[in-house]
């Protein structure tokens, strides 16, 4: 049987302690056997002006990670035609690991939006979506609910945004409980987002 992966998109500006949680829940609460957090260079919907350079926000995600064995820190997108979609990178990275296959790791906000995404319909009829709860605003449609390819996992809901910390950071606030340890050393030794 094919090793299963799970995708975690983002654009871990920074990775903090929400991502690692839900990441590891999920890797081991759920029939992955690895879970990679994908470094996005350009999400379609996001402005890039805020962004940190692309490997310095890796450094900080294979430092975030380093203690846990099942989690990966994935530069596959640093390679691809930007803005990412979604689709391009899944079709990338079947043909690069034939012997992988991968599934999509969601909160339950960006399943709200998946009709938005580029060719929708293919990733969601060819892919597993575990989605993690999220408190938001609207609700997921019944097609997207009962949809056989996404599986809710009783995750636990946290609430926290490298947004949040960016300002923070700014205001010279105390962020290191938010932070893995050595992700707080590295944007405190660099002065990042000052």
């Amino acid at each position: 049987m094919k090793k299963q992966i799970g995708l975690f998109f983002g654009s871990f500006n920074p990775i903090h302690i929400g991502h690692l949680i839900i990441a590891n829940h999920l890797v081991e609460h759920s029939a992955l056997d690895e879970l990679w957090l994908v470094v996005t260079p350009q999400n379609p919907f996001k402005e890039k002006q805020s962004l940190l350079n692309n490997h310095l926000r890796l450094e900080m995600v294979h430092l975030a990670i380093a203690d846990y064995p099942k989690l990966r820190a994935s530069d596959i997108e640093f390679h691809l035609p930007q803005p990412n979609y979604t689709i391009h990178t899944l079709a990338y990275l079947e043909e690069k690991y034939p012997k992988l296959h991968f599934a999509l790791i969601m909160g339950e906000d960006n399943l709200k939006n998946l009709h938005k995404w580029k060719n929708y319909e293919q990733i969601l009829s060819n892919y597993p979506i575990y989605v993690y709860p999220r408190l938001s605003e609207g609700t997921v449609s019944e097609a997207l609910t009962s949809h056989p390819n996404i599986q809710y996992v009783r995750a636990p809901i946290v609430e926290l945004s490298a947004t949040f910390i960016r300002e923070e950071i700014k205001k010279k606030q105390n962020v290191r409980p938010l932070l893995p340890e050595s992700v707080w050393q590295h944007i405190d030794k660099l002065g990042l987002y000052l």
